[in-house]
């Protein structure tokens, strides 16, 4: 089951969060939700029958009744308790159903969201914080969807139901206990966002704590070879202080309506007894009638309860629901135009005077200019720091130039659609990213489409079948998560045929042979040229080696370009940068 996406109503979402999430996330679930409340009304009702059954067994007993009445009594209250409790059983199942379903639809569409959201808002985000607004914070919505509007209907109507049967007895009890449930709801809704602030700060406490915990484990090899196991401790016993104190603070401020309300009730219970007390005094009423105010009072303390518990749920998820809907309230900053397509083939490439400097304000590339014909290869060089990764990731409008234009085959990236500009370009990077799958699910991004037959016969293309030869399970074999058990060199071979799968016109080989020994470096010089062949590519180069492929050379220094031009001219040049670069292998310009 699929809940209809939101991603383009968020002012509706915004105005109204409770209503239109519950209508949008519930509706395509209402027949789950009809078979709940019938199932939750049929409970609320066979609750009502049990004070009147054992009325009718303590008078009976008292009058020394029939035995065969008392235990005709007897049987009906147990089948009636056993069948409430298969109920309740049945409640909690179709509960946890509709809440687990309509939740994972709203983490889908607020999972989809973030991943088109720009990079300058995942680089100020660890991924253990994005996984605890994404999943922590619906998680605590699953109540919301499941049982909220339910359990308010449900126990609104328990409630009336005590209250028209307390009346029908005696009216004075019954306009009694009815002032005092006005006056406990009258005063539940007045602190119902008494503990949103606390919730919203506690969630924040835990995001932040828990991205903390995933950055420390994803580096605990670094951190224990350089000796900060003291500097992490520390940390971690600050965020764990303030998450444990926000946590505190909330659940305090949440269980004190709780608390007051117990107390009330003890009081309401005082009420009944007494007023029980002196009506049968008076012989207006039996024992049994007074046992069963009391029991109808203390049935009051339950629908009341859940009223109260559903409110302190409420709180917790406004507090979910706000940081959920400022998630999706959240805008790129890169504007889309769509106002044009790349033309197919190869790519011309077009630096324009580009200026780009990240967040920060720190300049990064200064008035840097080039253009690679369709077709060719251009060797990026530079010391780590220069810009060339930032030019990479322009390409990919990842973010835009401050000043200046990029051009592909003379169309500018801002007016293209990001999923073509994205679809036309592919990269191979230093460091590759696997995921706990098998090969052929890392290799087709889990793309069931795509044959073994075509995975194969890119495989042999690129001449990796010996690679594959060493995994006894083929295309089958598993692969841990982060590529666990592969080597860095295993790992950026799979990524040529991710890129041979993806048929770019535009290649961007961000140094490629970096993790690569020289002997698997010579074995997949002929994947190189084949992936380049009839594209153009921009390689960013670590070893003389690798920009044997490029027939032009671009050289940056801070951010600026330092010279540049075709590579046989350069290289014959005695006085070019690039001339004296090779004489020494490129020794320095890169880490």
């Amino acid at each position: 089951v699929k809940a209809p996406r939101i991603m383009t109503e968020h002012s509706s979402i915004l105005s109204t969060p409770y209503t239109s999430l519950l209508r949008r996330y519930l509706f395509p679930l209402r027949k789950r939700v009809f078979v709940l409340a019938a199932v939750l009304f049929l409970g609320i009702g066979l609750q009502l029958i049990h004070p009147q059954i054992v009325r009718e067994f303590i008078d009976t007993a008292l009058e020394a009744g029939a035995a065969g009445k008392l235990i005709g009594l007897a049987v009906l209250f147990l089948v009636l308790g056993l069948l409430n409790q298969v109920i309740s059983a049945l409640t909690t199942y179709l509960g946890a159903d509709v809440g687990w379903l309509s939740t994972n639809a709203l983490r889908e569409d607020i999972a989809d969201h973030c991943l088109r959201l720009d990079m300058s808002f995942h680089n100020k985000r660890t991924p253990g914080s994005m996984i605890e607004r994404i999943d922590g914070d619906i998680t605590a919505l699953s109540n919301f969807f499941s049982q909220f509007l339910i359990r308010i209907v449900g126990n609104g109507l328990l409630t009336l139901g005590v209250l028209v049967l307390l009346y029908r007895e005696n009216a004075w009890v019954g306009m009694a206990l009815a002032l005092f449930t006005v006056i406990s709801i009258l005063f539940l809704l007045r602190c119902r966002r008494l503990a949103i602030p606390a919730t919203i700060e506690q969630r924040e406490a835990s995001s932040t704590f828990f991205g903390f915990m995933e950055e420390m484990l994803t580096g605990v090899e670094d951190i224990r070879a350089n000796a900060g196991g003291r500097y992490v401790m520390s940390n971690f016993l600050r965020g764990n202080h303030r998450f444990f104190h926000s946590s505190r603070k909330s659940w305090m401020l949440r269980s004190s309506i709780w608390l007051l309300l117990l107390l009330t009730f003890s009081l309401a219970d005082v009420l009944a007894i007494s007023m029980g007390i002196v009506l049968y005094n008076r012989d207006i009423i039996t024992i049994g009638t007074v046992f069963m105010f009391f029991h109808y009072t203390e049935m009051l303390r339950h629908p009341i309860g859940q009223l109260t518990l559903q409110l302190q749920n409420l709180q917790n998820a406004g507090a979910s629901i706000e940081r959920a809907t400022s998630l999706l309230a959240m805008k790129k900053d890169l504007p889309e135009k769509k106002t044009g397509r790349i033309p197919n083939g190869p790519i011309a490439v077009t630096f324009e005077d580009v200026n780009f400097h990240y967040g920060d304000g720190n300049p990064v590339l200064h008035e840097v200019s080039l253009k690679l014909s369709p077709g060719n290869v251009l060797g990026l060089l530079g010391r780590t720091g220069s810009g060339k990764t930032t030019i990479s990731r322009l390409l990919f409008r990842f973010y835009d130039v401050t000043t200046g234009a990029i051009l592909l085959n003379g169309m500018d990236v801002r007016h293209v659609p990001l999923d073509e500009l994205r679809s036309r370009i592919g990269v191979v990077t230093q460091d590759v990213q696997l995921f706990d799958g098998s090969i052929r699910e890392n290799l087709t991004f889990f793309d069931k489409g795509i044959p073994d037959k075509q995975l194969l016969g890119i495989i042999d293309t690129l001449g990796l079948s010996p690679l594959l030869s060493r995994w006894p399970e083929g295309l089958d074999s598993r692969i841990q998560s982060g590529g666990k058990g592969l080597s860095a060199g295993e790992a950026q071979l799979l990524a040529f045929v991710r890129v041979f799968l993806k048929n770019p016109d535009l290649l961007i080989l961000d140094e490629p042979s970096a993790c690569l020994d020289p002997a698997t470096e010579k074995m997949i010089q002929q994947a190189w040229a084949l992936l380049l062949k009839n594209r153009t590519g921009i390689v960013i180069a670590h070893r003389p080696s690798t920009i044997s492929l490029a027939n032009e050379i671009l050289i940056l220094e801070d951010g600026r370009v330092k010279e540049q031009g075709a590579r046989e001219h350069l290289a014959t040049d005695p006085h070019s940068r690039f001339s004296e670069l090779l004489s020494t292998g490129f020794s320095g310009v890169t880490s």
